[in-house]
């Protein structure tokens, strides 16, 4: 389907936006998670992709009479449902939302908020960056791309996690971490870079204190070869 709805019992409503949002990110589509209780009543939470205004269809639903409540906005929303509509209601957003769904990944881009040099990825730039927060939904972490750099060191971190150690050719060197991408694109691509190969990165940059270590890591959200 253009939205995932998933749905099951004894799913703890305090997480489900959570895991709505991670299996977002993973397929890249709208995604609801809805947790039954015993009497068949379902609470969901859902979160969206830019181009796809999943509140505006929760809404219709309710209107249509498949949701006993229902609200949210372009990028997340929430709803209550009987589960013997579970089916009708997943059609009903199928038949809504399936074009804008297919026009938003067919135009996915990856916007980015600055380039900086490997050596301007400093801890000062990321405390000054962090005040401008907080960050959270409508008002996003700003994303940084940073190159030319080489991926000298890569290994797998527990077993989703890809860690790599990035090398500018300005001679500043990084630790870049791409969380739960082992068998993603992204997590191979990394994994099998070759070590004169020169790569752009792009993703959010955070403070690691690890070990009383106070240094700058970026948290990987895409990379691209340099192409000259």
């Amino acid at each position: 389907r253009a939205v995932a709805v998933l749905a099951g019992h004894a799913w703890h409503p305090g997480v489900i936006g959570i895991v709505a949002g991670r299996i977002k990110e993973k397929t890249n589509r709208p995604s609801l998670v809805i947790a039954l209780d015993e009497a068949g009543i379902g609470k969901g939470s859902g979160r969206s992709i830019p181009g796809v205004d999943l509140g505006a269809a929760i809404i219709a639903a309710k209107d249509a009479g498949l949701l006993v409540a229902g609200g949210g906005h372009a990028m997340a929303a929430g709803l209550t449902i009987n589960a013997d509509l579970l089916d009708r209601f997943a059609e009903f957003l199928e038949d809504r939302l399936a074009a804008p769904v297919a026009a938003a990944s067919g135009a996915a881009r990856l916007l980015v908020d600055a380039l900086v040099a490997p050596r301007g990825l400093t801890p000062d730039l990321v405390e000054r960056m962090e005040a401008a927060g907080p960050y959270g939904m409508g008002w996003p972490a700003p994303r940084l791309a940073t190159g030319p750099v080489r991926i000298v060191r890569c290994d797998v971190v527990g077993t989703t996690h890809v860690r790599a150690i990035a090398a500018g050719d300005d001679g500043a060197s990084f630790k870049a971490m791409a969380f739960r991408s082992v068998d993603t694109s992204l997590g191979q691509a990394l994994l099998g870079a070759p070590r004169d190969r020169r790569f752009w990165l792009a993703g959010r940059v955070k403070i690691d204190n690890w070990n009383g270590n106070h240094a700058t890591e970026m948290h990987v959200d895409d990379l691209a070869p340099v192409e000259f």
